[in-house]
Order: C-alpha cells, then structure tokens, then sequence
C-alpha cells in the first residue's frame, strides 16, 4: 500500500517549487479556471484514464457555455411547454401534446436566426460544450439536435428539453443508447436541474427512478416543479404535495425537505383560480432561482472544479495502489477479482492510510462494474508530481480564484435574464409588479383614443368609473384583468402594451386595448411584442414611442388587413 504524507514527505519538494514558481496571472475567474484544468488537472487524468471511468475530459466549451438549464420528467408533465413559458414563444421543431412527443435531446439556444441544427454537426462544434457527447455514440446523436433562436431569455441560459420519460423495460431497450448515462453527463454540466411533476400523474416508473438517483449526488442544482397545479381544487392539492414529498422522501435519501414550487406553467387560463396567489409566488421565487444563474456561473463552475479535482486525485491514488497489489506473474486474474469483490475495504484502507474523506471515494458498486474491464497491471503507478500540482493548484490557485469571486459579482450584481416570461426589462409601472403599490399608481398623464370596438369596451370600464374624464389606477384595472383566469406572467404583457404612457393607469382607450388583447388571447392567438400600428388610435401614430416598423406586426391570424 503507498502511503504519502504531503506535510512532510514532500517539504523538500515544496522547497524546489518555491524556488522555481512564477506567479499566474488570470484575466479573470472562468479563464483562471481553465487554466488550472488545462495545465494542473487534464495531465493527471488523462494519466489514470478519468475520462472513460467517470466524466469526459473538458474543452473549452464547457468554461465558456452560458448557464445550463436541465428539464427533466415522464412524458406530459410540462417540460417543452415550461420552455415556451419561459420564451413566451414557440422554439424550432417544437413539439407539444399529451401523447410522447418529445422523442430528443433538444439543447434550446441563443442564435440571429431560427434554425436546428443535427447532433452530429453539434457534437464536433469546438465552440459548444457538447463535443464530449461523441461518446454516446451515433444512436444518441441521431436523437439530439440544437434548437437556436433570437430571444432574450437565450442571451443569458441555455435550456435542454429531455424525452419524456416512460414506464417498462421495452421503452429503455429500445432506446439505443445509455439514456441514463447521458441524463448523467447532462446533470454534471448542468447549472440547474429542474423536476416536472404533473399533479395529476404522481406515479414515477422504475426509469424515472434511476435517473432521480443518478441526479441526486447534485443536491443543490435540484429544483422540483408540480406543474399543471390549476387543474385540481384547494384540498386535492394538498393531498397531492403530501403524496409528492413523501415519494420524493424515499427517492432522494436525504433528511432535508425537498423544495418543490407549485405552479401551471403555461399561458391559458387557469381553470382553478383559487390559488392565483399561491401560484404567483412560488412562480415568483422560481424565477428568482433562476435568475441567479448568470451572476452565479463562476462560483458554480470553481465549485466544480474543485470537486473533480478531489475525485481525480482519488481515482489516480486507487488505481494505482490496485497496480501494486497486484503479483508480478502469476495467479493475477484471481488477485484481480479479489480485489473488485473487496472494493470498500480499499475504500476504507486508503481513507484510514491517507486520510482521504470517505465522501470523496466514487460509488462502490459502479466501480467495482468498471474495473472487471479493465488490466490493472496496466494502470499507471501514482505519479507524486501530478498529485502534488492538483494539492498545489486546491491549495493557491483555488483560493487565488475565490478571492477574485467578489469583484466579479460586484459588477455582475445587476446582471439579469431579459425578456419573455421574466419580463421586458423596463422600469415601468404595473398592477403585476411585487413592487407595485397604490401610492406608486397615482401618477397620471395624458390619455389617447382609439376607434375599433370602443363601444363594447367602454360599458365595461363606465362600471369600473363612472366618470368618463377620469382613469382606472392599476389596483383597479388588475381585478378585472384577473377575471379572465390568464396567468399574470401573460396578463403582465398586455399591462406593458395596453398602459400606453406608462402611468400606472389607463383610461377607457388603454382599458378598451386591454380587454381586446386579453379577449385575443383567450381566442387562442399569441400577444404581440409591441402593440401593432393598426391599434393604435391615429393621434399617436406619430409618438416616438412606436417606431414605423412596428406597423408589421401582426397576430398571425389576418386580423392586420381588419384593422388597417
């Protein structure tokens, strides 16, 4: 058994390095810790084959990648249309339906133009961090592709759309490939791994299972999600996070409650309203979870580091004290098999010898399955000056890095996601806002008019304000948009289009906008990114605030040449 003592065994070496050490210098954090893969860590797993018994070796693209977002659940509970929530647009070879229609990994991106790209071309792009994928296979990569479009939300994330996941052992077979493996590879990359639960399907089958016990090791990337909340009463609902909690209670092993935000991510009316306040705020906190993901990235990716530099030291350590236990000719086959039936043993022999914490050792039995492949005679011999760079680099680059941590994020503190669901960004006043209160309503300017269906509109606001001079402050406006049992994330948008001088207040012609918007969208058609020119009266066709090109748009329906 080789034992080594880095306080004292290697204080002449540490002496040398003194003497020979240059100072690194790193642009900032993400760079820094490229460097210290590429220069400390890469050598020593490509000496003991880290790669092919645990995770693929690194490449650019992984340091460089925005945040990732995993989605993750059985078929109908929500995943691709959490993603066009999110958006609030559709997103290339969408596809959407109670049956399994998502039959592939789909890596949702920031592009200039609506495209999809095949996993094949994807997988050798030196630019994105999915060239490890190759591993998989052809089978898998047949069954990946990339959606890429231009929307806000994609500038800051990345989000990856899973296959829904089924029950039986005929669905897995025919698979083609390790659809386990691969959910691990993209759980270990991902920033944020989010759990779709229909509340209507509580079931989770044998698959679904195994994966939630692959993604487990990554406790604090876990976000569970009960979707489709809308559609079951007050005292079903209870009885449903009840059932959830106590199966997720078995499935993850540990003594801490999982987190789970109820919801109905989708932009159709609730059919329960009920719990409109429930749903806002654990929508709210949701997306707040989300949002740190940009101003977190570095932090992320260190903790990463540091975490496979641990388990690349131990893999090198274990693998080579299995060389030397080995004899030199005969009986080795024997020795071999001995050695793989008492794995733990060595486990707990080299953290008894080396003082090696026991979280840090890789899983037992996926071990034990991996090392029958292998010769260990074979195996390299431990290499002390790998191991005492990885001690180095944990030791002083690491702590080097993490000082640089808070500047980083002083200047990033405000950075946000844009856009779709997570707002248009603006500083505006609305009735939707958490920060939006009375006092803040009461500010008012000048009005416009509008000519299209005026009449239908102003009864309803004549019973809201009887005076025809006055306007509606946003509190009031709100209890009549919420009748419409639209999310508020949708009711949002058509507050930012109505509230044409942006008050916080609309008169009856920004109220008579308001309600068509809504009535179009309950009519199943999507709400347009700025109000079209064919809704806006002819009085402030000329406002700045609207530019000429604005006057295309349209609601996809024909209803542009109606109102020209």
């Amino acid at each position: 058994v080789l034992l080594f003592d880095h306080g004292a065994m290697f204080s002449w070496l540490k002496g040398d390095e003194r003497r020979h050490k240059t100072v690194e210098v790193f642009n900032d954090v993400v760079d820094g810790i490229k460097k210290c893969y590429k220069r400390t860590l890469l050598p020593l797993e490509k000496s003991y084959e880290f790669g092919r018994f645990h995770s693929p070796y690194l490449s650019d693209g992984d340091f460089e990648a925005k945040p990732m977002v995993l989605l993750i659940g059985q078929y109908s509970t929500g995943k691709t249309t959490f993603i066009r929530y999110l958006l609030e647009r559709d997103f290339p070879g969408i596809r959407i339906g109670p049956e399994p229609t998502t039959d592939r990994f789909v890596a949702v991106m920031h592009g200039p133009h609506e495209q999809t790209t095949p996993g094949n071309a994807l997988a050798h792009d030196p630019s994105k961090q999915f060239r490890a994928l190759q591993t998989f296979g052809n089978a898998f990569l047949t069954r990946f592709e990339a959606s890429t479009l231009p929307s806000p939300v994609l500038e800051s994330i990345t989000l990856i759309d899973t296959p829904g996941i089924l029950s039986g052992e005929k669905q897995r077979l025919q698979r083609g490939y390790n659809f386990e493996a691969v959910m691990e590879w993209f759980s270990e990359r991902a920033d944020r791994i989010i759990l779709l639960f229909d509340a209507h399907k509580l079931d989770i089958s044998d698959e679904f299972r195994r994966v939630i016990e692959l993604i487990r090791k990554n406790p604090e990337k876990i976000r569970i999600v009960l979707n489709k909340a809308d559609m079951i009463s007050t005292q079903q609902l209870m009885r449903v996070y009840g059932a959830l909690m106590w199966s997720l209670g078995k499935i993850m092993g540990t003594p801490e409650v999982v987190r789970v935000y109820i919801g109905s991510f989708w932009d159709r009316p609730l059919h329960n309203d009920e719990n409109r306040k429930l749903f806002e705020a654990e929508q709210e906190d949701l997306f707040a979870d989300i949002q740190s993901l940009p101003r977190t990235a570095a932090v992320r990716k260190l903790n990463e580091l540091i975490k496979r530099a641990k388990l690349a030291k131990v893999h090198a350590i274990l693998l080579s004290h299995l060389r030397g236990e080995m004899p030199s000719l005969f009986g080795k086959q024997s020795k071999k098999d001995q050695l793989i039936s008492d794995l733990p043993y060595v486990f707990n022999s080299l953290h008894k010898r080396n003082g090696i914490p026991v979280g840090d050792f890789p899983p037992v039995k996926k071990m034990q399955t991996q090392l029958v492949e292998y010769d260990f005679t074979k195996f390299q011999k431990l290499q002390l000056h790998q191991i005492e760079a990885v001690d180095r680099m944990l030791s002083v680059d690491i702590i080097k890095l993490m000082e640089m941590l808070p500047k980083e994020e002083a200047l990033v503190k405000d950075v946000r996601i844009r856009g779709g669901a997570f707002g248009v960004g603006e500083d505006t006043l609305d009735p939707f806002s958490k920060d939006y209160t009375i006092s803040a309503a009461a500010q008012g300017s000048e009005g416009w008019l509008i000519s299209q269906d005026i009449a239908k509109y102003d009864a309803m606001f004549h019973k809201i304000c009887p005076d025809t001079e006055s306007k509606i402050s946003g509190t009031a406006a709100r209890e009549e948009m919420i009748k419409s049992k639209l999310p508020s994330s949708v009711l949002k948008r058509i507050w930012n289009l109505a509230d044409i001088d942006k008050d916080g207040m609309l008169d009856g012609d920004e109220f008579a906008v308001c309600m068509f918007l809504i009535d179009h969208k309950i009519s199943g058609y999507d709400i347009p990114e700025v109000l079209p020119s064919h809704l806006i009266p002819p009085s402030k066709r000329s406002n700045q605030l609207y530019e000429p090109e604005d006057a295309g748009t349209d609601f996809g329906d024909g209803l542009g040449s109606h109102f020209s």
